[in-house]
């Protein structure tokens, strides 16, 4: 598939890293890095399979994870007293910890700003943006939540259907238009419901990457009841607003 999605909110190597280890409800600092490590090289797989721009520092990343692990597997220093020997995780544990500062910090500037504005957007649980629909509190998806849910539809496929060879016959903007119409008929739809009736491994990857194209767009928007529940997919409701106060459709055919 030579469509390629550059995403201008492509998360890093440390996004993902908490990501899984609020996902497997793991203590930052007493962090499973044989589990965790196999966890990281399985989304890299997925982002590799998506053909998605991956930066050098996820790599990096997946060498310091393999590197931390190999240290672990070693035996102790017999020479060194085991208070004085380092544990190789503590630098990752210190670099988890400063940017999960950071991103906190960066998260309540953004909601005194868009406060500010009195926007679509309000402050969260401190990692996440809420967002308002029909009255009700969501949590925007983040990218590896994605990642993460069409890794489960990617398993629930059978694999007579995963290896079958068909010739392509779909494309991301055909998938777009698909997105659009179901939106037009419905005010939002499950995440899981797109791939209901794929046919191929390639379907599959085209509705993702319309999913990716979307949101770069400010079309759609992901969000979550809470973390790792399923995801819905709705219209961006200013986008759906700003249609009507102009008078125009409002499922915004392209």
């Amino acid at each position: 598939m030579s469509y390629k999605v550059r995403l201008q909110f492509f998360e890093g190597p440390l996004d993902l890293l908490l990501f899984l280890i609020r996902k497997e409800k793991i203590d930052i600092y007493n962090i499973p890095i044989s589990m965790i490590t196999e966890q990281y090289l399985s989304y890299l797989e997925l982002l590799k399979l998506l053909d998605l721009n991956i930066a050098g520092e996820f790599l990096v990343m997946a060498a310091t994870l393999m590197h931390i692990k190999s240290k672990m597997l070693l035996p102790p220093d017999e020479n060194e007293e085991e208070e004085d020997q380092e544990d190789p995780r503590d630098e990752l544990v210190r670099r988890l910890l400063e940017y999960k500062r950071y991103k906190e910090a960066a998260t309540q500037l953004q909601a005194m700003k868009d406060k500010s504005r009195e926007v679509f957007f309000r402050s969260g649980n401190g990692e996440k943006e809420s967002v308002i629909i029909d009255g009700e509190e969501y949590f925007e998806a983040s990218l590896f939540d994605l990642i993460g849910a069409f890794r489960k539809i990617l398993k629930s496929v059978p694999k007579e259907k995963f290896h079958e060879i068909i010739k392509s016959k779909f494309t991301v903007s055909d998938k777009i238009h698909v997105i659009y119409h179901l939106l037009a008929d419905k005010p939002k739809i499950y995440f899981s419901e797109l791939f209901m009736a794929a046919e191929s491994k390639d379907e599959i990857i085209a509705i993702f990457l319309a999913v990716l194209e979307l949101i770069k767009l400010k079309e759609i928007i992901v969000a979550q009841k809470s973390y790792f529940e399923e995801i819905e997919i709705v219209r961006n409701p200013e986008l759906v607003e700003a249609g009507r106060e102009a008078g125009g459709p409002v499922d915004n055919e392209t």
